[in-house]
């Protein structure tokens, strides 16, 4: 009997803590003079508990979007420190990329200017990617009348690239490992009297086409015989042509490094009857024949 009259007890306890918060006051305005009910509202201690945790939510919601999307949040001690951190890596970084790009543009238009002007040789040009950069000398002492001579007859030819059946031996190409710029099989060969200065090697069509010497591009562009042509200059006068070339992987500027692919095999240009790669190999401005260099 007492256990169920204190079971009742607390209940009746609960339902007049319960009515007790949900009772509502009412709050009158009246008019002093006339006192006349103006304006008046009921709360009850739940709801007025609610309405301030309400009201506090929105407050603190308010201050910390205003912290957060505001310059405000710099007056926090610690965050600037950590902020003006980050942003001073970042620029460093931005600054040292940009002075990268810029010396390789100067010296790339250095390079440009000085081929345009005369004051450089073409086998001269400097080197973009230190990583590489081979460093090998090849240049041949000199006699001053040699000097003079060669230097005389480089001015004058040049431009001028013409075919001739010039000696193997008499090209310093001692120590010089030239890579097979395809794996294919030899369909035309080198015919100075039919005017075809280089070879065609019969391949798989957009298989990779290898730089044979470390070089620089110099020429990239579509020709309506020869198709995709890219042309590379390499060191002791070498230059190698790649031509009917699917895609060209290089643009004009690029280092490249012996056995890099440059383009890929393809069927392009009238001249071309399939998938195969017409490959020359010139010298100071002279044709040669390839395949006294590199093991087809």
């Amino acid at each position: 009997m007492s256990s169920k009259w204190g079971k009742t007890k607390v209940q009746i306890k609960k339902k007049t803590f319960w009515k007790r918060i949900r009772f509502k006051y009412k709050l009158s305005f009246y008019n002093e003079s006339t006192l006349e009910e103006v304006w008046s509202f009921r709360l009850s201690q739940l709801s007025a508990f609610i309405t301030f945790l309400v009201i506090a939510f929105f407050l603190i919601t308010i201050t910390s979007l205003a912290i957060i999307k505001t310059p405000i949040r710099n007056y926090l001690p610690g965050y600037l420190d950590v902020e003006v951190r980050n942003t001073i890596i970042m620029n460093s970084l931005r600054a040292d990329s940009l002075e990268m790009q810029l010396n390789r543009q100067s010296r790339y238009l250095a390079n440009i200017s000085a081929i345009l002007s005369g004051n450089m040789t073409v086998d001269t040009i400097q080197q973009f990617d230190s990583t590489a950069f081979i460093t090998a000398n090849y240049d041949i002492p000199r006699t001053e009348n040699e000097e003079r001579f060669v230097a005389t007859f480089e001015e004058e030819e040049k431009y001028n690239l013409t075919a001739s059946n010039l000696n193997a031996n008499a090209i310093a190409a001692e120590g010089i490992f030239f890579y097979k710029p395809v794996n294919g099989v030899i369909s035309s060969h080198y015919d100075v009297e039919k005017r075809h200065l280089g070879v065609d090697l019969v391949a798989g069509k957009k298989e990779s086409v290898l730089a044979t010497l470390e070089g620089i591009v110099i020429y990239t562009g579509y020709d309506q015989d020869y198709g995709n042509v890219i042309t590379l200059q390499h060191k002791n006068g070498f230059v190698s042509i790649y031509k009917h070339n699917e895609v060209l992987l290089k643009g004009i500027g690029d280092p490249v490094v012996a056995g890099e692919a440059i383009a890929l095999v393809g069927n392009t240009g009238e001249l071309s009857t399939g998938p195969h790669l017409h490959f020359e190999l010139w010298n100071k401005g002279i044709s040669i024949n390839p395949e006294e260099y590199i093991a087809f």
